[in-house]
């Protein structure tokens, strides 16, 4: 049998919103660490002293350095 042959499978939808995916809560350890940082305003400070290296005008935007994943 060929390829695209077969007429009772079809494939479904491969596109997925991201909306659709779960979310896992997250690790206790991270999201208190998270606070801790902002608490203290370690994003700014960090975006402040990071500042010299990004430019507004050049290539695609940078993601800030304050942002954890």
């Amino acid at each position: 049998m060929g390829m695209g042959k077969r007429k009772d499978a079809r494939q479904g939808e491969l596109w997925i919103a991201q909306t659709q995916i779960p979310q896992a809560p997250g690790h206790p350890f991270y999201r208190r660490l998270n606070e801790l940082l902002a608490a203290h305003g370690f994003d700014a400070f960090v975006e402040d002293a990071c500042a010299k290296f990004y430019t507004e005008n050049v290539g695609r935007r940078s993601i800030p350095p304050g942002v954890y994943s």
